[in-house]
């Protein structure tokens, strides 16, 4: 006889499953490169990045958006091709092509069909090694760029973001954002992207990772046929900084920032303080307590301002944690009339949950289990697999730590989270960033013991 479904109540959860992140083979091509595959079965497709440890923060401190407008020139074409020769080709053969730029990192990758592997990988490799750089290609994205840096100045959570950036690391490389400002970026010249280019992209200090539905041998030769033929320089150290050598950021002295927004409904709330960086012991009990605190809909923040004050559509919080410490930082909109006091309560959750608030049993249970429970399907594709061996190696990770990543947060329980809170959540540190209307709230503002509030313009 079949036993019925008692469908009166909700079903019990089981174990979460082990995860098992496939096996990632590392080899050197000829000249040295290094190089990841990782073979992915399923859907007949490739995927190649080429991941350099050089991001945003390598800007010079005259150049600010460098970085990222060389990236976003590489898609301008080659010395072979022009840039509608070059996206014919992509076309051609079904290959879409990505760049991304972090604080620490960029990343160039082609997404293909097997059949078409060799022809991706190879044009990759000429982008990277032979970029067109026209100068006319260079003036009309960089004059893009800088008509996107002036159209943010009317959205106020592009402004409260790169107003908290440019007061916790002011004077450091991560104090700015990667797009740089408008003033930088009409300074930069032709000149300045080709010698970005030959300093920091060094295959010397790169990795090219490739994943998809090919064995280790057919991936490692596309890329010993394409990327091996090119030259592989050291690492330039004038561009590409070691974590250990980026100066430690210690309190800002602003600890209150207001940028006007006459007659705004809602203010724009940043709140958070300089934390860890990736590599940090306590990595796996700050994400339980991040989860706790303000990193999903049930957590602490989004409960008292949105659910029982009515404040906010919803706010959330994170740790950037970057191969040098990064902000933790709250980012959410509220009422204007409930500023002042919005902030307060986020100050006072940042404090409580080290100390005469610490996490309960059901929050701690709830926190895991959204960490764990959805953690294998971040690697169903070809490309997050590759985005996640581009993770292990930037940060130096062990080739198990997906494997692990289950185990250890089941493992965080409430007094870790507590220890973590009380090291690295210092809510007598934080900046607060408002960006609202400075006439109704300036006032009102001291009340919060941080100090008169600085204006900035946006």
């Amino acid at each position: 006889m079949i036993a019925r479904a008692d469908r009166s109540r909700m079903p019990e959860p089981g174990p979460v499953p082990p995860t098992r992140f496939p096996t990632v083979a590392c080899r050197q091509l000829s000249n040295g490169l290094a190089l990841r595959t990782v073979e992915h079965p399923g859907p007949p497709v490739v995927t190649f990045w080429l991941m350099m440890p050089v991001g945003s923060a390598a800007d010079p401190a005259h150049a600010h958006g460098l970085a990222a407008l060389t990236a976003d020139l590489l898609d301008e074409g080659s010395v072979e091709r022009n840039g509608r020769a070059f996206h014919e080709a992509l076309a051609g053969i079904g290959a879409r092509l990505g760049t991304e730029v972090g604080p620490d990192s960029t990343t160039i990758s082609i997404s293909t069909v097997v059949q078409h592997a060799l022809e991706g990988v190879g044009l990759l490799a000429e982008l990277v090694a032979r970029p067109r750089f026209d100068p006319a290609d260079v003036g009309r994205v960089r004059d893009l760029r800088r008509s996107r840096v002036q159209q943010l100045r009317s959205d106020s959570g592009a402004v409260a973001d790169r107003v908290f950036i440019e007061t916790l690391f002011e004077g450091h490389p991560y104090g700015h954002l990667g797009l740089g400002t408008a003033a930088s970026l009409a300074s930069l010249t032709t000149g300045d992207v080709v010698a970005f280019h030959r300093d920091a992209y060094h295959l010397g200090s790169a990795t090219l990772i490739a994943v998809g539905a090919l064995s280790h041998q057919q991936l490692g030769d596309a890329a010993e046929q394409t990327f091996g033929a090119l030259p592989v320089l050291p690492a330039d150290p004038g561009v590409i900084t070691a974590p250990a050598d980026l100066a430690t950021v210690g309190p800002s002295a602003t600890r209150l920032v207001l940028v006007d927004r006459p007659g705004a409904v809602q203010s724009e709330l940043r709140i958070g303080h300089v934390a860890v960086a990736r590599d940090n012991p306590d990595y796996h009990a700050l994400q339980v307590l991040n989860v706790v605190l303000g990193g999903q809909f049930v957590s602490r923040l989004n409960q008292r301002l949105r659910e029982e004050k009515g404040y906010t559509y919803g706010v959330r919080t994170g740790f950037d944690c970057r191969r040098a410490p990064g902000p933790f930082a709250l980012h959410g909109s509220v009422q204007a009339d409930a500023t002042t006091e919005s902030v307060q309560e986020v100050l006072t959750e940042m404090a409580a949950i080290g100390a005469d608030r610490p996490v309960t049993a059901k929050e701690l249970e709830m926190a895991r289990a959204a960490l764990t429970r959805g953690f294998a399907r971040g690697f169903e594709t070809a490309g997050q697999v590759a985005r996640g061996v581009a993770s292990l190696v930037l940060h130096g990770l062990p080739a198990e730590y997906y494997d692990r990543f289950v185990p250890a947060v089941e493992a965080v329980d409430a007094v870790a989270v507590t220890a973590a809170a009380t090291a690295h959540l210092r809510a007598d540190e934080a900046v607060v960033v408002i960006v609202g209307p400075a006439e109704a709230l300036a006032s009102e503002l001291t009340g919060l013991g941080l100090g008169e509030p600085l204006q900035v313009e946006a």
